[in-house]
């Protein structure tokens, strides 16, 4: 199994180690040390080395920090993980609605007098710290740079990974890794930059044509660059990650120790392209006055696919259909009875692993029954696996990392018969993805001008969820990639190409859980009859196809434009799955389908 239903963390390992820290913080003059949730290279997810906010707290969530002081540590979480991690949390520690709630806020409500604050320069970015220390002038509170002290206290630490990189081979890549420098150079040279500093590793790992496993789930290695507008790239990687992929690489790719990233950053000369939002503070201050804020330049050029890229993300994404929809068939013949959320995620996993071209799930299964479902990012243990019970929905969320392409899919299933008031949610969190399905909208909007569409109809029912309508999505990379979102802080327009998810949902706590996910891609739209000529479009075009429950559809609550839809897409999932399932699975699709 990839997946492990192992318990990694207890609320009441936290006290302790938040009593460690302390002492360190004392023993340094500190009132208060900063515990990120990031790493060194400032993506989303980290290896275990680097799990200190999970370590030290409990909170496993992907997006959140602490603010360890003498007397109160607040863990500051977002929408997506209020309910988790008051579950997760002892008593020492306080959730923090973030970022309702500011870091310097709350740090001028508790250290009213003033203090010093500590804070690791290699885990925060260049941006938050010049934010912070703004927003702190002249309250008294200092943000200090020192050495990580939560590294000091944690004596079973693991070690760094140094797992092997591998080929990502042009079939797939669609594009050669000389093209990619190239082109990227020219754009520096354009913009009278010298250089630019790359701290992501998906950002590396698309540029240079290769993957690797440093990370559970995403397909990426540790390491720095820096791509020179001389179409040069220094590659900062520990040389035995890379033996036997050598001959691959490109021969304008000079390889480097990581210990030699800092002093080689200091060296270099002229302008400087950075992303602020990902750069280490520590790197920027190697730099001095030659940084110049301009962003990841592999972001925006690694979310808009290629025609390889979209191509192979196509057919991943009916091979792990099958997958699902294998696993859909199954539960329906199981459940009620005495099946367990982890029966359900070994059992899609292992109909996954049936396709070769499967390197790992995408993240860990999300199988959230009942109450379970409402807790947004809800990973089954061997202590919390609930039993399906009859009334009860289920939030199936998971995803495959394939040679060809990365999914992400959710559905909601019925367990037995399910209540009227959760059918009525239902269909509204399906009202708002077909709506944003079937929108058209002018070229240069962002995630954040479209993504009420997908809200609108809980809006008018008083409801809504606290999560993004959907964010960018990886070519057999990360399952979750900037810079494109469908979120109310998305600035980034959306561009032909990009890969993004749509998935409206809706969560009662304490009661159930609702969301409905397809990835879907963005393209050129035509000229329709009597539309404005001159006025280009876009628009999205479907790349999931597996059957949502009909039987939790208040089909009156519809409209004929999304009944159409949803009858149109269905006749889909038949024509492109249906020949490649088994027997009983081709039966089950044939009633989970029928027209409403």
């Amino acid at each position: 199994m990839f997946q492990s239903f192992k318990v990694t963390a207890r609320p009441e390992q936290g006290p302790p180690r938040l009593a460690a820290l302390r002492g360190e913080m004392a023993s340094e003059g500190l009132d208060g040390f900063l515990v990120p949730r990031a790493d060194a290279h400032q993506g989303e997810y980290v290896a275990p080395r680097d799990e200190r906010l999970v370590w030290l707290t409990g909170f496993t969530g992907s997006a959140g920090f602490c603010a360890a002081l003498a007397d109160v540590a607040g863990v500051f979480v977002d929408g997506r993980y209020r309910t988790q991690v008051k579950a997760q949390v002892a008593q020492d520690y306080t959730p923090v609605p973030w970022p309702e709630v500011g870091l310097s806020a709350w740090l001028k409500e508790q250290l009213p007098n003033g203090g010093n604050v500590g804070f690791d320069p290699w885990l925060h970015t260049t941006g938050q710290i010049a934010k912070a220390r703004v927003d702190l002038d002249g309250c008294g509170i200092t943000l200090v740079q020192c050495d990580n002290l939560v590294d000091r206290v944690w004596s079973d630490q693991p070690t760094p990974p140094m797992n092997p990189v591998k080929a990502h081979p042009i079939e797939f890549a669609g594009e050669t890794a000389d093209s990619k420098i190239g082109r990227l150079a020219d754009g520096l040279k354009q913009d009278g930059c010298t250089a630019a500093v790359i701290t992501l590793p998906d950002s590396i790992m698309w540029l240079l044509n290769i993957r690797g496993s440093d990370i559970p789930y995403n397909p990426v290695a540790h390491g720095f660059a820096i791509l020179h507008a001389d179409a040069r790239v220094v590659l900062f990687m520990a040389a035995e990650k890379l033996v036997g992929v050598e001959g691959h690489l490109s021969p304008h790719v000079l390889v480097h120790d990581p210990s030699e990233f800092l002093d080689s950053v200091g060296k270099l000369e002229g302008r400087i392209q950075v992303d602020p939002g990902t750069l280490p503070k520590i790197v920027a201050d190697a730099l001095g006055e030659s940084m110049a804020e301009g962003g990841d330049p592999c972001a925006l050029p690694k979310a808009c696919k290629n025609p390889s890229e979209i191509a192979g993300s196509a057919e991943a994404h009916l091979r792990d259909a099958v997958a699902v929809t294998e696993t859909l068939c199954w539960l329906d013949a199981q459940a009620p009875s005495s099946l367990t959320e982890s029966q359900v995620v070994t059992r899609l996993e292992e109909n996954r692993r049936k396709d070769n071209a499967l390197q790992d799930i995408s993240f860990d299964t999300i199988a959230g029954t009942g109450p379970n479902g409402a807790i947004m990012h809800y990973r089954v243990t061997d202590e919390t696996d609930s039993k399906l019970e009859n009334g009860q929905l289920l939030v199936l969320d998971s995803g495959g990392q394939y040679l060809d392409g990365t999914t992400d899919i959710t559905r909601t299933i019925a367990i037995g018969a399910v209540g009227d008031e959760e059918k009525a949610c239902f269909t509204r969190v399906l009202k708002g993805m077909i709506n944003l399905s079937m929108l058209r909208w002018p070229v240069g909007l962002a995630g954040r001008d479209i993504e009420c569409v997908a809200r609108t109809p809980l809006w008018l029912a008083g409801q809504d969820f606290n999560h993004g309508v959907g964010h960018g999505v990886g070519a057999y990379l990360s399952v979750h990639e900037g810079p494109q979102r469908l979120s109310k802080l998305s600035h980034v327009p959306l561009e032909p190409g990009m890969i993004l998810s749509n998935e409206p949902g809706y969560y009662r706590e304490g009661a159930f859980g609702i969301r409905i996910e397809n990835l879907v891609v963005v393209e050129d739209a035509n000229t329709l009859p009597g539309g404005d000529a001159e006025r280009a479009m876009l628009r999205w075009r479907t790349l999931t196809y597996v059957p949502i429950d009909r039987r939790l559809i208040v089909i009156d609550m519809l409209t004929a434009d999304e009944r159409a839809w949803l009858n149109a897409y269905h006749r889909d999932v038949v024509e492109k799955i249906r020949p490649r399932l088994g027997a009983d699975a081709q039966l089950w699709l044939d009633a989970a389908t029928a027209p409403i």
